[in-house]
């Protein structure tokens, strides 16, 4: 409907209103017509210059606010930067970096990538790309990732200080696909234990974890600890697969309910899946969506436990609305529940996101993240398992069969200012390239590593010189309560430096209790076994 343009005289307060009433005459229209006429109105006769497209947008984002939390908008920019992650790869140089004293650090780079290909090497400052330079500019981690990402088979040229090397290094680049891992880390926790952490569930998710099942399957995994603890979530698809890599055929993984989508069924259909290893998942209060379905699938289908907190409560589908310009509008559609009929989702009001936001918090202040019985159930919502008969909760996340609270030792002042100083990684990023080639001739692998190497009171001192310079004022007593955590952030720091991922978490779980309580219940059948007959 076409907007003519109408003289109205300049008049004030009700009269205004009255003077422009009837200048649609005494049509009636609908509310999609009426939005339309809003913005035209808006465009065609607002006292000041506006962006048309911005006034859409802000439309668009305030009417999503009076839905649920999670029913969102994204610009074409915001899109792309959210969907890149799930979708298992991008084009870039092939590194793993980080930011320490304003310079671009190399940790590793992908094998097989262009980075390798040319003879990057870990140790290495990236300080410009493309004669734009990147250190001592105070950038951001996703400034420097636009500059040093690009279209595929573009070129990125790269100045390069090395320690070894007395001059400034060129490097010629040709940007490749890139990919995205989401399984962290797979290890042999002891002899017949795996553990796979997975970070998210992308795309190429699935396809990551069964590869990381038959590397441990070969080295005598009998059972299986997946850690889902801080994962957001991620492609239902992904969470159905690695569902029924443990599910008897047919089990129930998940379901959805709409109202304007039909319920829907998931089930496993597994080739040859693992029914009768012993399986534990970590969950914490960051765990959320498919995490939760992969945690619920696990539960109600007995076939193993949860170990930890209570999941966050993500159970809202999302279905993606992209528009033309790369926009994209994420709308709720439809509730997950889990196999037993419990809805994942934590209670929320329309509209009112900031209490929604504060779940979290509030559950810290109410004692949840410390005592099993401060966590508050809904008596109103209980559910039974599948096969065992075990009374489960509804009404907001996934309960852990196996309660697990925060540690909190060691995690004091000191140890808080170290981690906003970036302290613990400058002075590892230091230690190893000072020592990168005594280091690797010493421990050739990963296994002697973690077994031999241990940061010396030498290293310590050196340690809290570092921070010291950086504004960490030293304090003996706090550090001696921080020590454990201190050393298992270093070693595990020079361990993934010199290694891979994986080796950060063989040295950082030693300290992690959820970890440690699932370790100890995976290798005691009898606590195991009247867990998931309760």
């Amino acid at each position: 409907m076409k907007l003519r343009k109408l003289f109205i005289p300049a008049v004030c307060g009700s009269i205004a209103v009255a003077a422009s009433a009837n200048i649609f005459g005494s049509k009636q229209f609908d509310s999609a017509q009426k939005l339309q006429l809003a913005e035209m109105i808006i465009e065609n006769y607002y006292v000041d210059t506006l962006s048309a497209n911005k006034i859409v947008e802000q439309g668009i984002i305030a009417m999503l606010k009076e839905l649920d939390p999670h029913s969102t908008y994204t610009t074409a920019a915001e899109t792309k930067a959210l969907t890149e992650p799930l979708n298992g790869n991008f084009s870039g140089i092939g590194v793993q970096f980080q930011i320490v004293q304003d310079t671009v650090y190399v940790i590793q780079t992908v094998a097989g990538g262009p980075s390798e290909k040319v003879g990057i090497i870990p140790g290495d400052r990236i300080i410009a790309c493309n004669d734009t330079v990147i250190a001592g500019m105070k950038m951001q981690n996703s400034d420097i990732m636009k500059r040093l990402r690009g279209p595929k088979r573009s070129v990125a040229n790269l100045k390069i200080v090395r320690r070894s090397e007395p001059d400034t290094l060129l490097f010629r680049v040709i940007r490749a696909d890139i990919p995205l891992n989401t399984v962290d880390a797979a290890y042999m926790a002891d002899p017949t234990t795996g553990y796979i952490k997975v970070t998210s569930f992308g795309q190429e998710t699935p396809k990551e974890f069964r590869e990381a099942l038959a590397s441990l399957r070969k080295q005598g995994m009998k059972n299986l600890i997946i850690d889902v603890q801080d994962n957001g979530g991620g492609y239902l698809s992904a969470a159905v697969e690695l569902s029924e890599q443990f599910l008897p055929n047919g089990s129930t993984v998940v379901y959805t309910e709409g109202l304007h989508q039909p319920t829907q069924f998931f089930f496993a259909n597994g080739r040859n899946p693992d029914t009768q290893g012993r399986v534990i998942v970590m969950t914490n209060e960051f765990s959320a969506s498919a995490s939760e379905i992969l945690s619920g699938a696990i539960q109600d289908n007995d076939r193993g436990l949860v170990v930890g907190r209570r999941t966050f409560g993500k159970g809202l589908v999302q279905r993606p609305f992209p528009f033309p310009d790369g926009s994209m509008i994420r709308l709720t559609t439809a509730h997950y529940y889990t196999p037993s009929g419990r809805s994942i989702q934590k209670p929320y009001k329309r509209g009112e996101g900031e209490d929604y936001a504060k779940d979290i918090s509030n559950r810290y202040e109410h004692g949840e993240f410390y005592s099993a019985d401060s966590i508050r159930v809904d008596s109103t919502q209980v559910h039974t398992t599948l096969i065992n008969g075990r009374k489960v909760y509804g009404g907001g996340g996934i309960m852990p069969d196996l309660f697990v609270p925060v540690d909190t030792t060691g995690v004091n002042r000191y140890f808080r200012e170290l981690r906003a100083k970036n302290a613990l990684s400058q002075y590892v990023v230091e230690y190893v390239e000072n020592n990168r080639s005594n280091l690797k001739s010493k421990y050739p692998n990963e296994d002697k590593f973690v077994n031999e190497f241990d940061v010396s009171p030498e290293m310590l001192s050196e340690f809290i010189s570092l921070a010291d310079k950086l504004g960490v004022e030293p304090d003996s007593a706090q550090f001696e309560e921080s020590k454990p955590y201190i050393v298992g952030n270093i070693k595990g720091l020079i361990g993934r430096d010199l290694f891979t991922p994986s080796t950060f978490y063989r040295v950082f779980n030693q300290l992690n209790p959820v970890y440690k309580q699932a370790l100890d219940l995976i290798n005691d059948p009898k606590k195991y076994n009247s867990l998931l007959q309760k």
